[in-house]
């Protein structure tokens, strides 16, 4: 029976294959060290907790929420950005609340694009910046993801080249999966872009907090008269280890809000109100934890670019997010980034996730979660020593691209 028309338009799961040599190691007793799902491992801050605890069961809180948000949380998300960012935005008009930054996205792109619809994604990308569009029924076009000239050079090409003309281009920096950062320059560059060429910037802005050379990562709502033509999405997963509390948001213009705020007033009702009463909580409390997340964070890259490297693999080390992107090593890059994922697992118990899970830009390399304490990243280090000097000729069931026929 043929597939859905939606479903058509997916391929299939590209950490499938891992997944399975992960799920056979385990049930073979094995002991698995996975850095492959960006997924934290560190608690939830404590006073966020407590007014978790503290409002539930209270009058009401069981009832539906509002999809938009509860009224506090837009007013704690407008003072974050107005702290962080120096943007003052409008919580009625300009901010919804979204069950994380991926249904953010996802909605966002329902509202906007038209069958056939082109938006510009960067390659290699999290999968939901072109996905999603997909989905919604629209077209993507490749761009390049380092925020270089050479990226305005392809979005020029793209405009030229693309029919229909793109309505909008995807950012996202601090980069998932390259650990790229833009800078504030680079943005009145693509705000000036965007606007010439009457397009839409979806800034994917997650990795906000997580940075580790000093210098925090802009905003592209820093730009004057960048709401003109931006939304940006935010998440509470990676600043307060909220991932499974599902809480993020979108911001920026007007029209685009407006219209996801409607798609998703016929999909939910919000999120749980005590989630929202607490991640207000977060938002407007002491900022003490992020500044604690972000110095383990910066102590577990450099554990792993010094341990990885004594192992014999040289890591570059990012300047922010909480991944680490990988090229190969040399002896490895003739099999390709899946397959060396996949024996990573097999023979040394690690989990990364492939490059090429990105898009077809990212192979040659592998994405490290840094989602493992020191500890057990030195003992990941000490695994792959051993698989790392076996060479590919020492591995059965592997035949390099090369050599296939």
């Amino acid at each position: 029976m043929e597939e859905f028309y939606r479903i058509r338009r997916l391929p299939p799961y590209v950490f499938e294959q891992v997944n399975r040599a992960k799920a056979a190691a385990r049930n073979a007793g094995a002991d698995i060290i996975d850095m492959g799902m960006g997924n934290p491992d560190l608690p939830t801050p404590a006073h966020v907790i407590e007014k978790l605890k503290e409002t539930l069961g209270k009058p009401r809180t069981d009832r539906y929420s509002a999809s938009r948000g509860i009224t506090g949380l837009r007013k704690a998300q407008a003072g974050y950005y107005e702290r962080r960012f120096g943007v003052k935005l409008n919580p009625e008009t300009q901010i919804v609340a979204t069950l994380g930054s991926k249904e953010g996205f996802a909605n966002v792109a329902q509202a906007i694009t038209a069958p056939g619809d082109v938006v510009l994604v960067p390659n290699p990308s999290y999968p939901i910046h072109a996905f999603g569009f997909l989905m919604a029924g629209g077209v993507v076009r490749s761009v390049p993801a380092e925020p270089t000239p050479e990226l305005f050079e392809a979005l020029e090409r793209a405009i030229i080249h693309s029919i229909p003309k793109p309505i909008a281009m995807i950012v996202c920096y601090p980069s998932n999966p390259t650990s790229y950062v833009a800078t504030l320059d680079f943005y009145k560059d693509l705000v000036a872009f965007a606007k010439k060429h009457e397009i839409f910037i979806l800034s994917d802005l997650a990795y906000a907090e997580l940075y580790f050379d000093g210098n925090p990562p802009p905003s592209v709502l820093q730009v004057p008269g960048a709401i003109d033509v931006t939304v940006e999405f935010t998440s509470m997963s990676k600043t307060f280890s909220m991932a499974g509390w599902r809480m993020g948001f979108a911001v920026g213009n007007e029209r685009i809000i407006a219209a996801l705020a409607r798609v998703k007033s016929y999909l939910d009702y919000g999120a749980f109100t005590p989630v929202q009463v607490a991640a207000t909580a977060a938002l407007n409390g002491p900022d003490d934890c992020i500044r604690e997340m972000r110095e383990i964070y910066h102590k577990r890259r450099d554990t792993l670019v010094e341990s990885f490297g004594r192992a014999g693999w040289d890591i570059p080390p990012p300047n922010a997010s909480m991944f680490a992107w990988a090229p190969l090593p040399e002896k490895f890059r003739s099999i390709g980034s899946m397959q060396f994922a996949t024996l990573m697992v097999e023979k040394s118990g690690v989990v990364v996730s492939p490059g090429v899970a990105f898009g077809e830009h990212g192979e040659g390399y592998v994405r490290i979660a840094m989602v493992e304490n020191e500890q057990r990243i030195r003992q990941a280090a000490r695994n792959l020593r051993r698989f790392l000097e076996s060479g590919i000729e020492t591995l059965h069931n592997v035949v390099p691209l090369a050599n296939r026929r």
